[in-house]
Formats: structure tokens, C-alpha cells, sequence
């Protein structure tokens, strides 16, 4: 079985990729020899090069979810802050989930693949979710808050937790 987690986009950025990929298409497919000059040694590079961003960028539209406004959707994401309640000890943590580029971020970073990550991935804010940690009961967890990542502070260390997948890119 495998999982699912979308790329998060904004309309902007939707645009922007659906304009690329017109743009890409209308280019010639058919290069004539002048052309070999533009290319330098290697004339295929170039429309080889193409045809896979195309291929990039359908993919990516295909399979992207779009947020029109991540400041007013306070659901758990990747390039989300959370501060979640552990509510059996009523301990409280705020961790930045699933940010590519957030290695000089002043907060723990949680991989989306992480067991917190899965768990509380798509809650809202007061939402319990079951924690299941690996040779461990599940613990409750209750989402106080979501919001979108602001970016590193200055003289920020990195402290990313639970790396075990691959982290998902997130409009911020």
C-alpha cells in the first residue's frame, strides 16, 4: 500500500506552472540544422530537457493540491507551525511539519513520514489524533494550532526530528 500526500500549491503558482507548460508546448519540436549552433556539441539536450520539465510539470499539476490562501486554512501540513497537546501529560510542543529549507529553523522539524508527521497530518485545530509510536500504546494528541511557517530566524540552529522520508515542498 502506498500513501499519498500532495504538493501544496496557491493558484499563483498554478498559473505560473500552467504558463510554463503552454509555453513549452508551443516551442518548435522539430529543430532544423541552424539551430545545431544554439545547442553547441549536443543538439538532442535541449528538447530532451524540455520534454522532461513537461513531464515535471504535468505530473506536479496532475497530482497538486491547491490552497488559495495557506494563511486562512489552519489544517495540519507540510511548512505548517503546529503547537499540539500531548494530552496525557497536558505537555505542549510547536514543531514545524515537512519543510524543505527548514534546516535553519529555530523549531524541531517533523517529517510528514514521521509517526507524529502521519498522524497529524490534515487535523484542525482541536482535533485529537492517536500517536502510534513503534513498540509503544498510542498516545493522544490534540492540534491547538496550525500556521503557516514564517521562515528561519537569524542565528537560528537546526533541530529536525524523525527524518525517515522525504519531505514535501510547501508554498510558506
Amino acid at each position: 500500500m502506498t500513501s499519498f500526500t500532495p504538493a501544496y500549491i496557491t493558484s499563483r503558482q498554478r498559473r505560473r506552472l500552467q504558463d510554463e507548460l503552454a509555453a513549452l508546448r508551443s516551442q518548435r519540436s522539430i529543430e532544423v540544422p541552424d539551430d545545431a549552433m544554439d545547442y553547441g556539441g549536443d543538439r538532442a539536450a535541449r528538447p530532451a530537457a524540455r520534454r522532461e520539465r513537461i513531464r515535471e510539470i504535468e505530473d506536479l499539476l496532475a497530482t497538486a493540491a491547491v490552497r488559495d490562501d495557506p494563511a486562512r486554512e489552519r489544517t495540519a501540513g507540510p511548512g505548517m507551525v503546529l503547537t499540539i497537546r500531548y494530552d496525557a501529560s497536558g505537555e505542549t510542543e510547536t514543531l514545524l511539519l515537512g519543510r524543505r529549507g527548514a534546516e535553519d529553523a529555530d523549531i524541531n522539524v517533523y517529517s510528514m513520514a514521521s509517526p507524529l508527521g502521519r498522524c497529524i497530518a490534515g487535523a484542525r485545530p482541536g482535533e485529537q489524533r492517536i500517536y502510534a509510536i513503534p513498540h509503544e500504546t498510542g498516545r493522544l494528541v490534540t492540534l491547538l494550532n496550525a500556521a503557516p511557517y514564517p521562515g528561519p530566524s537569524r542565528n537560528a540552529k537546526a533541530r529536525n526530528v524523525s527524518r525517515r522520508g522525504p519531505l514535501i515542498l510547501a508554498d510558506a
